[in-house]
């Protein structure tokens, strides 16, 4: 995908739809810019390396989507984290981390991401963004259960902001390697 969606979209879910393909789009071009051993490499701080990002924003999407607005049963929605619940951890504990099998490779995420953006994109175009998720284990009914709109707004920042970080490690990776980005 080559650049911001047009202008010219007039609805909200459409406008959505196209922002969060584009973003999706972004984290899968970034990724696979890198060679299998850059993608497993980190080269920050928080050590996350791009295919642990990869992975993440399948396995959120999904959560938020899928396990939450839906309230569908998914197989391991915390299996991008190496512990379940990752926000509670214990005083004392390591912080929890991003984590990918050692057998799964770019080439088998990116599929199932892009899967997951089509049935994203019939969800937003067959519900309303004002609908309610329905009480599920998803949400701990704390703070509320978001409407789809609300979902919208919280994984398009998250893709927008993890898509920045890859641009990052891209670049940090193809430094390294002695490639010249183009802007």
């Amino acid at each position: 995908m080559n650049g911001e969606p047009e202008s010219a979209v007039r609805d909200e879910a459409s406008g959505f739809a196209a922002y969060l393909s584009y973003y999706r789009e972004q984290i899968v071009e970034g990724v696979s810019a890198l060679t299998p051993e850059e993608q497993g490499t980190t080269r920050i701080p928080s050590q996350w390396t791009p295919i642990q990002l990869l992975s993440h924003v399948l396995h959120m999407e999904r959560r938020w989507f899928v396990w939450g607005f839906l309230a569908e049963d998914v197989v391991d929605p915390w299996g991008d984290w190496d512990r379940e619940q990752p926000w509670d951890v214990p005083p004392g504990e390591p912080q929890p981390r991003w984590e990918v099998p050692d057998h799964i490779t770019a080439e088998d995420l990116v599929p199932l991401l892009r899967d997951l953006g089509e049935r994203t994109t019939r969800i937003l175009a067959e519900r309303d963004l004002d609908e309610v998720a329905p009480p599920s284990l998803r949400w701990d009914h704390t703070n509320g259960i978001p409407t789809l709109r609300w979902i919208c707004f919280h994984v398009l920042q998250e893709y927008a902001r993890h898509a920045g970080h890859l641009d990052i490690a891209v670049e940090l990776a193809h430094a390294s390697a002695g490639v010249e980005e183009e802007h």
